[in-house]
């Protein structure tokens, strides 16, 4: 023990905590004199070279190009902004109409039109059909695109726009007729002879037109419908004619009777089916169906009531044959 009465501590085991503290400032010292030997190893003209850079820039770089920068950073922004929100055409269409606005105070507004060919569409539905309304300028009318508009409307084969200053707006078309109905999946629609699905049908100005049946059929009306107009008598029984397949028809008459035509040949068909209503009134026989698709053979199915008659008839002749040869 020392003299204060303390226990005295072997030289041989010092505080760990004095060691690393010791340590860290050793290697802190290290660390600080390697930077200083570093820095001064780095050459002059290197530690010069952000500040050229700058002095290069302020020279070359025009005055207020920060500006611009800015002002292109927040027109870009704007951009995005109007398309990412969806309000392309709403921007479009103000512009459009800023601009017209103008051409039409300066002497060029639309004051009159002239529409020729149209029979179906009104002078407003031939109008909204070619986008001009009453804010279009005829200076910044497109002709072009009048026309390729009025040409998508299903009713309009054909459309010539011309501009005639400073007011006038000259409107030629060529109008699709109604050529028949169309039904297919349940849906009635008004068709040109070209196939062309003009409208829904609503209207019973309509009612007298043929109607035609199932898919295809639209496009393969008009040789049909001609075909079946030279035999009279059949097309006037006839009620619809159905598309069977893609590949033949079938003809339903206005008292139910089905007829079912060949693929091939029909026309033949055709004429054998009005000689045989012509001669032997087949059409107003109690018959349901007449089957005319196998060449040279025609099959007949009996309503109902025929064909129990039919059976009773029979019935009677096996009968009466009997009794006599007995």
């Amino acid at each position: 023990m020392d003299g204060g009465g303390r226990l005295a501590r072997s030289l041989r085991s010092p505080r760990p905590q004095a060691d690393l503290k010791a340590a860290a400032i050793g290697a802190v010292v290290l660390l600080r004199e390697w930077l200083g030997s570093r820095r001064a190893a780095v050459k002059p003209l290197e530690r010069e070279q952000p500040h050229r850079l700058i002095a290069l820039l302020e020279r070359y770089v025009p005055r207020r190009a920060g500006i611009a920068a800015t002002v292109l950073i927040l027109l870009g922004s704007a951009g995005l902004g109007i398309v990412k929100g969806g309000h392309v055409e709403e921007l479009t269409s103000g512009l459009s109409d800023i601009r017209n606005a103008i051409a039409n105070s300066a002497g060029f507004r639309i004051t009159a039109v002239a529409i020729n060919g149209r029979r179906q569409l009104s002078q407003d539905e031939v109008l909204a059909a070619g986008g001009v309304n009453g804010r279009s300028s005829l200076l910044f009318l497109d002709a072009a695109i009048v026309r390729d508009k009025l040409k998508a409307n299903p009713w309009i084969a054909d459309a010539t726009v011309l501009k005639l200053y400073p007011g006038q707006l000259q409107i030629d078309i060529v109008e699709r007729s109604a050529f028949a109905l169309w039904q297919q999946d349940g849906r009635l629609s008004v068709i040109s002879d070209d196939g062309a699905v003009l409208q829904p049908y609503a209207s019973r100005r309509f009612i007298s037109l043929p109607l035609v049946v199932g898919k295809g059929a639209e496009t393969r009306a008009r040789d049909f419908l001609a075909l079946l107009a030279r035999y009279p008598q059949v097309q006037a029984a006839t009620k619809a004619a159905i598309f069977v397949g893609e590949r033949r028809w079938n003809l339903r008459l206005k008292d139910g009777l089905d007829i079912r035509l060949p693929e091939n040949d029909v026309g033949n068909a055709l004429a054998a089916l009005s000689k045989l209503d012509k001669e032997d009134r087949l059409f107003s026989r109690d018959i349901v169906a007449v089957d005319m698709r196998l060449p040279g053979r025609l099959t007949v199915q009996l309503s109902e009531d025929a064909a129990k008659a039919r059976e009773e008839l029979f019935k009677d002749k096996k009968l009466k044959k009997k009794a006599g040869d007995a």
